[in-house]
């Protein structure tokens, strides 16, 4: 498994994109791959993520980012009863911190690269830094204090980081690279060997979109000053002037250079299969968590907004053995959907304990094409946000009615996202005597029930201007969402469709509540 966090769909070569070049991925597409064409999102952001694809269900309608539950089993544990060696090769930091730092124990083995975006490796630049490799480039705080006004908004550990790089090969991304390649040529068993789960949780092309020469300045040759590597989060920055039309160019640019860069570097891990001979007993996927804006309808980064397509429509290429390459599949899937694969690929139960028993469906006989499809819906979002459905055709986003209550955390492992800086601004205050012991579906094990009024601290991405603001589209008919078409006929097919697929999945009732669709 190949995850590239933040990483477009519109912008591979495969998927149509002509803006940058991404000539491994596109070949991969072209000679091994069958390539998914309608894939999205489940569990937003990071972290839950990667809850949907390692531990089988969705997180989002329970807690906002949170680390395995006692009541859950990722498909690692499974794996190792079934004496699958298992490893991890990662430069993902919130794999390693509070709300995400157990997803890697149950690994055969793991191997975290340091020093990227918030990773707190060094508490001091290198002395004897002078502009290279890392050209010099803003601050990770550039756009907080200049443009809002954030006078607290500090720089980022990576800003510190990236003095200590002396080749393209010490920045994490293609340090995790040759790590992974590294292993399959030395560690991972060979054609007819023991079962193995390489996954390869890779940042890029997360920000900060940092390169050194030849991919910096490769799609913005004339600019002329520090390199943007930390995008804004905003709505509507350039049309209110907080960004420039050029300042976007040069942010969109720098994302194309990391895209380029990583492109490459996972080339060595193609080639690493080549050299064992492995291609035709492994099957390899290449995948993301979400996109990230860079400007489309002025929207920049993962700002508080429905999900429209550039983040929430995902790549997903998906190598099988004694299936030829080149090939598509339009079929409707999710993220959710690649730990009932594993599942599948390794004889190992899906799903466990916990929220819904499994809400993933496999795409074996997808890719066997034994099946012309898995699923009839997908629904996605983020914890106390927009709440989206998808037939595939047409999607809908459904914020809170009213006010954005009731709305209760479900966990025993208590956090949210972390913030370098501003750590005492977003850590959730602990339970407090209204929480109750309640039990997830398909558990025995007690959880705390925390409920949250108005005037509480919030998990951060909790939605603050979803009220009474719902989305609906029809992709086929208006890819670009232009036309909103909420009030229309057709909203209350969309309505019972929601309401279905959050009764299928064992939502609590509050979520149907808070949604106004009870």
């Amino acid at each position: 498994m190949l995850l590239l966090d933040s990483l477009n769909r519109h912008m591979l070569g495969s998927y149509g994109g002509t803006e940058f070049e991404t000539p491994h991925l596109d070949r991969f597409a072209r000679e091994r791959a069958v390539r998914f064409t309608s894939h999205v999102t489940g569990s937003l952001p990071c972290m839950p993520a990667r809850h949907d694809i390692l531990c089988g269900s969705l997180d989002f309608l329970w807690r906002p980012w949170g680390s395995i539950e006692v009541w859950e089993e990722p498909i690692t544990q499974r794996l190792r009863r079934a004496g699958v060696t298992t490893m991890l090769v990662s430069d993902h930091p919130h794999l390693f911190e509070v709300g995400g730092e157990n997803y890697h124990t149950d690994f055969s083995a793991w191997d975290y690269v340091r020093g990227h975006e918030g990773d707190p490796w060094r508490t001091y630049p290198d002395p004897s830094y002078i502009g290279s490799p890392a050209l010099p480039a803003r601050g990770g705080g550039w756009f907080w204090r200049d443009r809002l006004g954030w006078a607290d908004a500090g720089d980022r550990p990576y800003d510190r980081s990236r003095t200590f790089f002396r080749a393209e090969s010490d920045y994490p991304g293609p340090k995790t690279m040759r790590a992974a390649a590294g292993w399959l040529r030395d560690g991972a068993p060979g054609p007819g060997g023991a079962p193995f789960m390489l996954f390869v949780d890779e940042f890029d092309p997360h920000e900060p979109f940092d390169t050194p020469e030849p991919w910096a300045g490769r799609y913005d040759p004339g600019w002329d000053g520090e390199l943007l590597i930390w995008p804004p989060y905003d709505v509507g920055a350039v049309g209110a002037g907080r960004l420039s039309e050029r300042e976007g160019r040069q942010i969109r640019a720098n994302y194309g250079s990391k895209l380029s860069m990583i492109d490459h570097w996972v080339g060595e891990v193609f080639d690493a299969l080549s050299a064992r001979g492995l291609w035709e007993s492994t099957a390899v996927i290449v995948c993301t968590d979400h996109g990230h804006y860079l400007g489309e309808k002025d929207v920049w980064g993962k700002p508080g907004v429905m999900q429209y397509e550039p983040l929430g429509h995902i790549p997903l290429l998906v190598h099988w053995p004694g299936v030829s390459g080149g090939t598509s599949c339009g079929a409707l899937t999710t993220n959710v959907d690649i730990n009932a694969t594993l599942a599948d690929v390794f004889g190992v139960a899906t799903g466990g304990a916990g929220a819904g028993h499994g809400h993933g469906a496999s795409l074996v006989p997808l890719l066997r094409g034994t099946a012309a499809h898995v699923r009839d819906w997908a629904i996605g979002g983020v914890y106390g946000n927009w709440v989206q459905v998808t037939d595939g055709l047409r999607k809908y986003a459904r914020g809170a009615s009213g006010d954005n209550f009731p709305l209760s955390m479900w966990s025993n492992r208590w956090s949210t996202m972390p913030v370098h800086g501003l750590e005492d601004a977003v850590r959730l205050p602990p339970p407090d005597r209204r929480a109750r012991l309640d039990f997830m579906p398909g558990s025995d094990v007690p959880v705390i029930r925390q409920p949250f009024e108005p005037g509480d601290r919030l998990p951060f991405w909790v939605g603050r201007n979803t009220v009474d603001a719902h989305f609906l589209y029809d992709l086929d008919d208006d890819p670009g969402e232009d036309r909103n078409l909420v009030g229309s006929a057709v909203e209350s097919d969309l309505v019972e469709l929601l309401r279905h697929a959050l009764v299928s999945v064992d939502a609590p009732g509050e979520q149907l509540e808070r949604l106004g669709i009870a």
